[in-house]
């Protein structure tokens, strides 16, 4: 009982940490913070919510791993015993980590279609942020650092 409280503790700790990892068009990392940005018209022509899939770094498998480990390895008082679960706890912990991480990566975000004062048209994915975005509002398209992002044009 001991171990399975551990191994959840340890869960808990690397959902928490992933949470924190989230992505928002508010944000701007610092290499983008003083570069020159290329700024195009547009207007919007449809907005869908997206899920943008989570990653797959190995963190959650690697985590999940080492912490199975240990746990399935002090479930027992018998040396071979306890290898042999500290081992097969260790892929069942890789496998659950993994299976976290990618659950607590995945994204809500906006793919937006918008048509370029030229006649061009693009599809952005962008995360959602606070601003609303509905077709036929005028925005611009901000491209820093070869990353786009749509905001509605300045009145």
């Amino acid at each position: 009982m001991q171990t399975i409280l551990k191994i959840s503790g340890s869960l808990a700790v690397v959902l928490a940490l992933a949470a924190c990892a989230s992505s928002s068009p508010d944000v701007i990392q610092r290499g983008d913070a003083q570069r020159m940005a290329q700024v195009q018209d547009g207007v919007v022509l449809s907005v869908r919510d997206v899920v943008v899939d989570g990653s797959q770094s190995g963190i959650g498998a690697a985590v999940g791993g080492v912490v199975g480990a240990i746990g399935g390895s002090a479930g027992s008082s018998v040396q071979r015993e306890a290898q042999v679960l500290g081992v097969l706890a260790g892929v069942a912990g890789a496998a659950a980590g993994n299976v976290i991480e990618r659950f607590s990566t995945k994204e809500e975000a906006l793919e937006i279609l918008v048509q370029l004062k030229g006649g061009e048209r693009r599809a952005i994915v962008q995360a959602k942020g606070n601003e609303v975005l509905v077709a036929g509002d005028v925005v611009i398209l901000v491209t820093t650092g070869g990353k786009v992002r749509v905001t509605k044009a300045p009145k």
